[in-house]
């Protein structure tokens, strides 16, 4: 296991390890005050310990080679990771609301209020630890899945600041209905985190295209090539943390196959040095034979005319 593999486990492994000393004291502050805001900052405890186990088998599953089976990799199980961890915090967040929503007519009130504060306070001690750690982990390796992580971590330091407001006022303000109305806030913020994850997480299930600047900065690379007379049926995608494009271009119909076949093999590797890790397949046509129709027939590099190098 080299240096980087080492780091990013160590920081997965504390992620987890966090996770369970906060399932663990929050539970305890949950049943001692029977608060509805606290029992929704537990919930969000639990989904951080199931959200960082899915992430970290998906990451596994979308790490391993192709195989016969499998001839664009495994990327999608993150993916599939994430519309998990959706389908978890949508049900913990209706529940939630559900809560508090009976909290708020029955108007009961939390009891143990310092408990309960005590304990938010100790979650986000330990959570600026795993943050620190994080972000050293993250500028070693720039790993995504431990920076994926470390952004939820972060709104963690909110929940619990929410936590306590929740408590203080209810308890020591007198303000009464308090805790049930950030319960149903914190359900709400569970929710819109659901709603988000799901975004992503679809786009990749549906093969979506890559973002419009990012097609830009790839159009950029190509257009540099003096041999390529055009390029049309620009198709991209994102699987895991893998990104694949194929593309048509056209090239002078008197060139040899040969030729032809090294012009494309340095355009890879312009492709590849600015895009890493990226999966092309490249169609090349001779100039002036255009067999797709509307959108696909476009010639993308129309626009960088007289620029980067581009000739005639």
């Amino acid at each position: 296991m080299n240096d980087a593999a080492k780091l990013n486990r160590s920081a997965a492994l504390a992620s987890i390890s966090v996770a369970l000393l906060l399932v663990g004291l929050k539970t305890w502050a949950a049943l001692a005050t029977g608060s509805t805001a606290m029992l929704g900052s537990l919930a969000d405890t639990v989904l951080d310990l199931v959200a960082s186990l899915a992430t970290l088998l998906g990451v596994w599953v979308a790490a391993q080679p192709d195989d016969d089976n499998h001839r664009f990799g495994h990327g999608k199980a993150e993916a599939l990771a994430a519309m998990f961890q959706v389908v978890l915090i949508s049900i913990s967040a209706l529940t939630l609301a559900g809560r508090a929503v009976i909290q708020w007519l029955a108007e009961t009130r939390p009891e143990a209020a310092g408990d309960g504060i005590v304990v938010s306070g100790i979650a986000m001690a330990a959570t600026f630890l795993l943050l620190g750690w994080q972000r050293h982990v993250i500028r070693k390796t720039g790993s995504l899945a431990i920076a994926t992580d470390h952004v939820h971590y972060q709104s963690d330091l909110a929940l619990n600041l929410a936590v306590i407001a929740a408590l203080a006022l209810d308890q020591y303000a007198g303000i009464k209905g308090a805790d049930a109305l950030f319960g149903l806030g914190i359900a709400l913020w569970l929710g819109w985190g659901a709603w988000q994850a799901s975004q992503e997480a679809i786009e990749q299930l549906m093969d979506h295209e890559w973002p419009e600047d990012k097609k830009q900065r790839f159009l950029e690379v190509v257009a540099r090539h003096p041999e390529l007379k055009g390029l049309h049926d620009l198709r991209t995608r994102t699987s895991g943390n893998r990104d694949f494009v194929q593309f048509h271009v056209a090239v002078d119909p008197q060139m040899t196959v040969r030729t032809a076949h090294d012009v494309m093999d340095e355009i890879e590797a312009k492709l590849l040095s600015e895009f890493p890790g990226i999966e092309i397949l490249i169609h090349p046509d001779p100039d002036g034979l255009i067999n797709e129709t509307g959108l696909a027939a476009q010639d993308l590099l129309a626009d960088f005319e007289g620029v980067h190098g581009r000739s005639e």
